[in-house]
């Protein structure tokens, strides 16, 4: 069974406070329904989720997925009622003053992701993208993401040693 990655296992991050995008990969055992603000409820049937972003501003990605990784927050984005709802098993990261997120869309929904919530996550997106929230076709769990190569970075994902096992 997947588990919430503890941040409380240490006070500092394995990320750099530089600009980047990131990928935080969730895991649903069983079918959750979650509330999303102003736009109501979805049910999300169980699979692997991967939420794409950007972490821009002040602290970089260091600060940014600290954020997303703490139980105690105040819900401002969408992505805070899922991580409320559903554990993060895998983060990825890249380092990059350019934004990569929806690069990062493209080609996930060209290996055959799917988009459950329309709009989740990108509502400042100017390039089109149905949502930076994707279900990831079933063969993902044997992909690895440790091992997907995204596009917009010469390397494979970063994944800073916090991918956890999704059971059964």
């Amino acid at each position: 069974m997947a588990t919430r990655i503890p941040q409380d296992a240490s006070p500092e991050t394995p990320w750099p406070a530089a600009p980047g995008t990131y990928l935080l990969a969730l895991h649903a055992a069983e079918p959750v329904c979650v509330a999303i603000g102003r736009r109501g409820q979805f049910a999300l049937s169980p699979g692997l989720y991967a939420y794409i972003g950007s972490a821009q501003g002040p602290g970089g990605l260091s600060a940014r997925l600290a954020r997303h990784l703490r139980a105690d927050k105040r819900r401002h984005w969408h992505i805070d009622a899922l991580t409320a709802a559903l554990p993060i098993i895998v983060v990825g990261t890249a380092v990059a003053t350019e934004r990569l997120e929806c690069a990062w869309v493209r080609h996930l929904l060209a290996e055959g992701a799917q988009a459950p919530i329309p709009g989740f996550g990108s509502s400042d997106c100017r390039a089109g993208c149905p949502a930076h929230l994707l279900r990831l076709p079933e063969e993902a769990r044997q992909l690895r993401l440790k091992n997907l190569r995204l596009p917009g970075q010469p390397t494979l994902v970063e994944v800073a040693c916090l991918e956890q096992e999704v059971g059964g």
